[in-house]
């Protein structure tokens, strides 16, 4: 059973960490941690994914610890180069453990297909001519063969839109609703969409213009929720209740403002980027579906909201579209993506998006606890001096010894770095 609850491993160096992962994961075999030595990819694989390649890029990554999910104990992979988003999750998960961990769920793996109809005439006909015809239109796309269906998936509604105003008038939009199962999905629903689009066209008399995902996947969110007795968030000279109040008014600072919101939902995307990026999955897809989605209302707002229940915890809950897969695409041909999986031990697609929830949310408390105490640079600056230290040119114990000077003077900047490190060196 795997333990994700791992006291001082910030203190390890890479090879215990390593040791400490497989004795957590026991008797589970480990990943292949070599795969995230080498970024997991060779460049000859990579020039057959993408165009022109010469050379691969590499990003830090990193273990979210502590994070329990409907009961189970989850150690989490993190991709990403901003300092303090691993550790900061990590501690908020850490606090939610006391009551039990985090409680997520998983909508169906429903995308939607969305095909332009140009030119059809009367569009309210022509768009009950289409849903009068929705059960013959299903069975047309679900009799192509497809490795989906044959797990489960394929077509599962029809539905029809007429779009009023547009820069070139009113026209007929179509949606194909589609089961994609552990899939990220993207290549089945376009192929779909192409095939449906001659039988929409004779129904409408009009001429099929897109057909192409949508990426506001509002079919397939993925929610989770998580409370913190009062008594774990007091720390230094903050009281528990101090602590409690503070992040519920930062988090009503961005329910009501769009400028606050905008940052707000970077904080929770730090998290959720992260895992996205580490398990090869479509993080630019994942990013336009999640501020689309917070614009639901017309207004654009938080994707979480924090409050107290009634003896005084303080509760937290994030709804947000998640298209992920574990099969298929970069997740099937990149080693690290794999390692990724497989050290979160999910098995469907579902799984994964419960889990990048639960981080999002232990980020977005991070932040807020952090604005709404003592400021968001003390813990965030002291971790990006390494980063400065790193830059400055200091290599091993130096980089530690560089940063804590900078920190202790307050003073984190590379030409002070490069000071220090002369007098070191001296």
């Amino acid at each position: 059973m795997t333990h994700s609850r791992i006291p001082n491993f910030y203190k390890m160096n890479l090879d215990e960490r390593r040791a400490k992962l497989t004795e957590a994961l026991a008797p589970q075999t480990p990943p292949n941690f070599d795969s995230w030595t080498s970024g997991g990819l060779s460049a000859e694989t990579a020039a057959h994914m993408i165009e022109n390649v010469v050379g691969l890029h590499s990003l830090p990554l990193g273990i979210g610890l502590n994070f329990q999910v409907n009961g189970r104990d989850v150690l989490v992979p993190m991709v990403i180069e901003e300092p303090s988003v691993v550790a900061g999750a990590s501690f908020m998960a850490k606090l939610v453990r006391a009551s039990g961990g985090f409680v997520a769920q998983a909508s169906e793996p429903l995308m939607i297909g969305q095909l332009q109809v140009l030119g059809a005439g009367d569009l309210e006909s022509a768009a009950a001519r289409v849903l009068a015809h929705k059960a013959e239109l299903l069975e047309y796309v679900n009799a192509a063969e497809s490795s989906l269906k044959s797990r489960g998936g394929g077509a599962r509604d029809i539905e029809a839109r007429v779009i009023a105003d547009s820069p070139i008038g009113a026209f007929l939009v179509v949606h194909l609703v589609y089961d994609v199962r552990d899939a990220m999905g993207a290549n089945a629903v376009n192929t779909a969409c192409e095939q449906l689009a001659p039988k929409v066209e004779a129904l409408t008399g009009g001429r099929v213009h897109l057909r192409i995902l949508s990426n506001l996947s509002d079919k397939r969110l993925a929610k989770a929720t998580c409370a913190v007795p009062v008594k774990e968030l007091a720390f230094d000279n903050f009281s528990g209740e101090a602590v409690r109040d503070g992040i519920i008014a930062a988090y009503a600072f961005a329910a009501a403002d769009p400028y606050r919101a905008a940052t707000h939902n970077k904080g929770i995307m730090n998290g959720v980027d992260a895992v996205v990026l580490a398990t090869g999955n479509d993080w630019r897809a994942i990013e336009a579906g999640a501020h689309a989605y917070a614009a639901r209302s017309g207004r654009y707002t938080s994707l979480t909201t924090w409050g107290k229940d009634a003896q005084g915890n303080l509760v937290g809950a994030i709804e947000i579209p998640l298209a992920v897969g574990i099969v298929g695409g970069a997740t099937k041909v990149h080693a690290g993506a794999q390692a990724a999986i497989k050290l979160m031990e999910v098995k469907t697609a579902a799984e994964l998006a419960e889990i990048i929830a639960c981080v999002g949310l232990a980020q977005n408390m991070a932040a807020l606890r952090a604005l709404a105490t003592e400021g968001i640079q003390r813990g965030h600056m002291s971790l990006h001096a390494r980063q400065v230290a790193l830059a400055a040119g200091a290599e091993g114990e130096w980089v530690e010894r560089v940063a804590s000077q900078m920190v202790a003077e307050n003073v984190i900047r590379t030409e002070r770095a490069e000071e220090i490190l002369r007098e070191l060196r001296r």
